[in-house]
């Protein structure tokens, strides 16, 4: 799928502009939200200004001040500029996978697998800066409001739908790629108490479905479609469909980028008897 770049600086963002003219026909319609959608968008100046603001009262909680939050956010996002970038990449791909949404501001505003995502990236960022104790309570924070568990120190890439967001799980030396798609219930974990790296490496462009479970220190290929409610054992070539517990492959992708398709149907093209 052919992409314009997107433009993150000052009059040429191109995502927040889109977001706050978006926010504006919203007003006319719904006046009720005024205050909401003042406090959120329009009040502020910068994808990230607002996006730190928001994300920090819905995490907002006795122990963690909204205020205190926002700092820290704020700082993630000041001091590594590549947080921005994967931020509109996941915004513009909710839009472009996602048939419930027909806005950037929607997944801004309400949806938490964006929300979720978005927190872990800020997560991940002190993670690298060694301030694990807090990398963990944002973890925490993040799974308790959103019921989604994401451990900071997992790599993850741009372009990522994590659409519902609710159940997924991902452990900590897990690698996902560009472009991915995963949706609810979806586990990227460990087959038991083993340490070390033992979490799955998963490719570009990969779909994984509605409660699949991709288990151990395994490689799933670009372009790799995993059937919903699946469970992955073994490594899975590029551009191939498994499906099952355990998975097997049964063919190929109609895509060689299905996380981009969306299509959860499964088609057989193989002896799938055996």
């Amino acid at each position: 799928m052919a992409t314009q770049p997107i433009s993150i600086t000052g009059d040429n963002d191109t995502i927040w502009l889109a977001i706050r003219e978006e926010t504006e026909k919203t007003l006319s319609k719904e006046p009720v939200l005024t205050s909401f959608l003042h406090s959120t968008i329009l009040n502020h100046q910068s994808l990230e200004c607002a996006l730190s603001f928001h994300l920090a009262h819905k995490l907002d909680s006795p122990t963690a001040s909204a205020l205190l939050l926002r700092e820290v956010i704020e700082q993630a996002l000041k001091e590594d500029p590549s947080i921005g970038k994967a931020i509109r990449c996941d915004l513009r791909a909710v839009l472009e996978r996602d048939s419930a949404c027909n806005s950037y501001s929607i997944p801004f505003l309400y949806f938490k697998g964006f929300h979720a995502l978005q927190a872990y990236r800020v997560g991940h960022w002190l993670w690298t800066q060694g301030r694990e104790e807090l990398a963990l309570f944002l973890q925490n924070c993040v799974s308790t409001e959103f019921g989604v568990d994401i451990h900071p120190a997992a790599k993850i890439g741009h372009g990522i739908l994590m659409d519902h967001g609710t159940g997924v799980v991902i452990g900590e030396t897990a690698v996902v790629g560009n472009n991915v798609s995963i949706l609810q219930s979806v586990t990227l974990g460990g087959t038991g108490k083993e340490e070390g790296d033992r979490h799955p490496k998963v490719g570009d462009g990969v779909l994984i479905s509605a409660g699949a479970k991709i288990l151990g220190n395994i490689k799933i290929g670009n372009g790799v479609k995993v059937g919903a409610g699946s469970v992955v054992l073994q490594d899975v070539e590029a551009h191939t469909t498994v499906v099952g517990v355990p998975a097997k492959e049964i063919g190929r992708p109609t895509s060689d980028q299905p996380a981009l398709e969306m299509n959860h149907e499964i088609t057989c093209d193989m002896d799938c008897d055996k």
